[in-house]
């Protein structure tokens, strides 16, 4: 079991994760700077103000804030087109990088030693 747990510990996919949620721990914080302070400054200029949510809805006693509602997917959507524009950027940097091609598989080469066997008994 200890032998099991250690090979689990080592697998690389964890590390990659971990890593992986680190990194967008740390990454959270400019795109919530580039949001806040940029892109809705420019619906703040747009709009006369950076959030939409003093737009209310009046139902009899209460009041429905639905401006945050709106806020909150201006947000997401905010946040999503930047990731996208960070992800095709990433892979357009990935793939101008010459493609190797990959040597033959393991199977090809035992092949090969066969046939080169092969020939040398003959």
């Amino acid at each position: 079991m200890l032998q099991e747990f250690k090979d689990f510990i080592n697998r690389g996919n964890l590390i990659d994760l971990a890593i992986a949620v680190i990194l967008a721990t740390f990454f959270a914080p400019i795109v919530t700077a580039l949001v806040d302070g940029v892109i809705m400054n420019i619906i703040a200029a747009i709009f006369g103000q950076p959030s939409f949510d003093s737009i209310t809805i009046d139902v009899g006693d209460a009041k429905l804030y639905v401006g945050t509602v709106i806020t909150a997917i201006v947000n997401f959507v905010i946040v999503a087109f930047v990731c996208f524009l960070i992800v095709k950027a990433y892979n357009s940097m990935k793939a101008s990088e010459p493609d190797v091609e990959p040597g033959p598989s393991e199977t090809d080469l035992l092949i090969e030693i066969r046939n080169e066997l092969r020939a040398r008994n003959d």
